[in-house]
């Protein structure tokens, strides 16, 4: 029994470390979901890999190639189970099977239906030992955009929302931009940024705060998340930072179906082609979210920051939509109304059992960030 706890409490540490180098790429390798692999022979890491930029190559076959020689008859850490299938290169369980890997943990089984169970199954079929679930948790947090984009047809969303000690986002109509949080939490936002494909805000953002939406942290010039905008009726002003920084960061507008395309043509223009757009369905004269995110997948997006306004924040509480909620709460108050951060009816959603799991808080900085999980 304790040679058996031993072994678990090992396995468990090599498929964290594992976690730890799928991470690296996080927000950076769609289509394909950041896996992390790691091969370890007698106790050593022999072999790291990670799924590298746009998704290729995979992290196995990196790992198996920094091994070489030595990954014949180690074990193989893997946080999502080694595809099946031929595609742009082949299947990664068929590469494991040559190495002469003796045994496999694998923290997850691919939901796609390309893979599901089939990668698995190859391995076992050449008299590979396979364990399944280990750190299965945390691998799913961790593949959750790859997870909901085979099976639901959407990616993961991430809301991060600030607010007042007293609850509001921002002043009235025509007070400038209120400065919530202060400096470190701002930049674990920008790091928050990065590990998502996609960072979304509504047309009221857009018009309001004239955000840029970039990554700004030193050495990361060159991670540019598409940014989209839901605007219904193009209303986003072709003087916005936006419109005008298009060239050089990828920037696309999700628009209704029934916009005009004189209006399309504008915005357009405005940007130098710059700009793309897209229309979707609507519903109640507003951007159907659901759509919007369907449209997201189709491109390839498994992971979107979302950074509200509050409208778009409280719809996607409502409709199930917002997988993690990400609060900031400053220390000071805003002292008169204003726009609150999220409805009555959005909190009490956050707040129910049934819906989000317990809320983890910690201080940022002076600011208190409360972290919400939907219920899967």
């Amino acid at each position: 029994m304790t040679a058996r706890l031993d072994n678990l409490r090992d396995d468990e540490a090599f498929m964290r470390a594992a976690l730890a180098l799928g991470a690296r790429n996080m927000g950076r390798a769609a289509p394909n979901p950041a896996v992390g692999a790691l091969l370890v022979k007698d106790g050593i890491v022999v072999g790291r890999g990670w799924t590298a930029l746009g998704g290729r190559p995979h992290a196995e076959v990196m790992a198996l190639k920094q091994a070489g020689a030595a990954a014949r008859g180690a074990t193989l850490y893997v946080t999502l189970e080694p595809c099946s299938h031929h595609g742009k290169t082949p299947p990664c369980a068929e590469a494991v099977i040559a190495a002469g890997v003796a045994r496999v943990v694998s923290a997850l089984e691919d939901p796609n239906p390309l893979v599901a169970g089939q990668g698995h199954d190859m391995l076992v079929a050449a008299g590979i030992d396979v364990l399944l679930g280990v750190c299965g948790e945390e691998a799913r947090r961790d593949h959750l955009g790859h997870i909901l984009r085979v099976t639901r047809q959407r990616p993961m969303v991430t809301l991060k929302l600030a607010e007042t000690a007293d609850g509001y986002a921002a002043g009235g109509e025509h007070d400038s931009r209120l400065a919530i949080t202060g400096a470190a939490a701002n930049g674990q936002v920008h790091v928050m940024r990065a590990r998502h494909d996609a960072i979304m805000v509504g047309v009221g953002t857009a018009r309001g705060d004239d955000p840029l939406m970039t990554v700004r942290l030193p050495g990361m010039e060159q991670v540019k998340p598409l940014r989209v905008v839901l605007d219904a009726r193009l209303e986003l002003s072709p003087r916005s930072r936006l419109v005008q920084t298009a060239q050089d960061y990828p920037t696309l507008v999700i628009a209704s179906e029934r916009v005009s395309p004189a209006a399309i043509d504008a915005l357009e223009e405005a940007s130098g082609g710059a700009v793309q757009i897209e229309c979707v369905a609507e519903r109640d004269g507003r951007i159907d979210l659901r759509e919007a995110l369907g449209a997201l997948s189709s491109r390839g997006i498994t992971r979107v920051f979302s950074e509200g306004g509050p409208r778009v924040g409280a719809e996607l509480i409502a409709e199930g939509l917002a997988d993690r909620v990400i609060l900031y709460t400053a220390p000071k108050p805003f002292g008169r109304p204003g726009l609150p951060a999220l409805s009555e009816a959005a909190r009490a959603i956050l707040a129910d059992p049934g819906h989000y799991g317990p809320a983890s808080a910690t201080m940022i900085g002076v600011d208190r960030r409360t972290t919400y999980e939907r219920k899967l």
